[in-house]
């Protein structure tokens, strides 16, 4: 019998060796994977935005959570690649694996329209952005950068139109200190959509309101960073967008949204400004 035990124990090694050499990334799937700054970092790359959502993490798996230079091509369109993938995982294992899916899918499904739209006058220029994602913030204490600035060029605050990304609810309207004039909406799927530093708000915009995906939500602004309501000029101005899920243990999760609004760039919707 303990022969029986050793070989069979020497068997199954093997076989775990060989699937770890062959499939690293499944040693990225532990428990509450969908909490961690690998998931949290969202490095998506332009090409994998519509990719269903298992599919999508399976990629992220399979590449070390970084699709940023994964070329469509790359991408598989048949059932067998995720079926292979998953078929053998261990209950829990498969369990994780759906639950990041589905993470996948509260943060992005949504997602419709940059929200900042193009203009249709050639002499207005157009915004930028760059992954500020953690970047280092002091004011109200040290703490990393949750979300991506939008920084409007060389017009003042009130110029550039913001619009809502997707389908939703307003849930919080009004001022905070770090966040200025902001709107907090959430989308069906349970994201919850932070615009901050805003100049002022569309018609129409109040708590419980629904707005559709392109919907006009206000103007860019500086306001914020100050304890009084109406501060402005303590930085440029800009639209200050973040992204936030609820997990098991956290109820406003950010997540990074350089990479999703570097997609959503191919859907854009253009204004006269």
């Amino acid at each position: 019998m303990r022969i029986l035990f050793f070989l069979l124990l020497t068997v199954f090694n093997a076989v775990m060796l060989h699937w770890f050499r062959e499939d690293p990334g499944w040693r990225l799937l532990e428990p509450y994977v969908w909490e961690t700054d690998a998931f949290r970092e969202m490095k998506l790359g332009t090409e994998v935005l519509g990719t269903d959502y298992e599919t999508l993490a399976a990629l992220m798996l399979k590449n070390d959570f970084d699709l940023t230079a994964l070329s469509r091509e790359e991408i598989p369109g048949d059932e067998s690649f995720l079926s292979g993938l998953i078929s053998g995982l261990l209950p829990w294992k498969e369990t994780a694996f759906y639950k990041l899916a589905d993470a996948y899918k509260t943060v992005l499904t949504d997602l419709k329209y940059f929200p900042v739209p193009s203009s249709c006058r050639s002499d207005t220029p157009d915004v930028t952005y760059e992954d500020s994602w953690q970047q280092a913030r002091t004011y109200g204490g040290e703490r990393g950068h949750e979300g991506c600035d939008i920084m409007g060029m060389e017009r003042g605050r009130g110029f550039y139109p913001v619009i809502s990304a997707s389908d939703g609810v307003v849930e919080k309207k009004g001022w905070l200190e770090q966040g200025g004039w902001r709107l907090g909406i959430r989308s069906p799927s349970g994201a919850y959509l932070y615009y901050a530093h805003l100049y002022s708000y569309a018609e129409g915009i109040e708590e419980g309101a629904s707005v559709r995906a392109g919907q006009l939500l206000g103007f860019m602004g500086d306001s914020g960073y100050g304890k009084e309501e109406n501060t402005v000029g303590n930085f440029a101005v800009h639209l200050h967008f973040g992204i936030y899920v609820k997990t098991e243990h956290f109820d406003e999760l950010s997540v990074n949204p350089y990479w999703i609004l570097k997609g959503l760039e191919n859907n854009r919707l253009v204004f006269d400004f």
